[in-house]
């Protein structure tokens, strides 16, 4: 998901660079096309989009990104036919690795309905794994609600499962969040 105001940032944080290269393209090497049976980025900015057909996502436009984090929700399910899982994902991780993402892909459970969750000792974070079985109820989510609501909802079916490294889960909010240039 990359339709966020960054308000906090101050302007578009996905083209902010950490170590030379922007936050969406960091996201993006985290979240190879291959590893899917369908990639969507969902977005409200056309920079975002061309990268993300570029790099072999199909792109989805977010119109209605002012109504919060849901109708991105919706609208990437809606790009996602015939799948048997959605994995949710936010795109200002920049440390996040590869490896840590084919952890949540690869967990046993997740082939008996669990909703899985990357984490740093018991703390979830991002990205989630949702079966097909919570489409209809990611899909009802309104404003700013986002998969957590539906995890509230259902604690006895999420699993964490552990990233690599703690910073794996740090986001960036702010300027302040981003490491110093050398």
């Amino acid at each position: 998901m990359a339709s966020g105001f960054a308000s906090r940032f101050g302007a578009n944080k996905l083209l902010a660079e950490v170590d030379g290269t922007p936050l969406i393209r960091r996201a993006m090497a985290a979240y190879p096309p291959g590893l899917f049976q369908c990639a969507a980025v969902v977005s409200q900015y056309p920079e975002i989009l061309s990268l993300a057909e570029e790099r072999g996502y199909t792109a989805v436009p977010n119109p209605a990104a002012a109504e919060g984090i849901s109708s991105s929700i919706r609208l990437g399910l809606a790009a996602l036919v015939g799948t048997d899982a959605a994995l949710f994902a936010v795109s200002d991780q920049p440390w996040l690795t590869v490896e840590s993402v084919q952890r949540v892909l690869s967990a046993p459970e997740a082939a008996s309905g669990s909703i899985i969750a990357l984490s740093w000792r018991g703390r979830k974070g991002n990205p989630c794994l949702f079966p097909r079985e919570f489409y209809g109820e990611l899909s009802a989510l309104t404003g700013d609600r986002g998969g957590g609501a539906v995890i509230r909802a259902h604690p006895d079916r999420l699993l964490l499962v552990e990233a690599g490294t703690e910073r794996e889960l740090l986001d960036v909010d702010t300027q302040a969040d981003l490491p110093p240039r050398e």
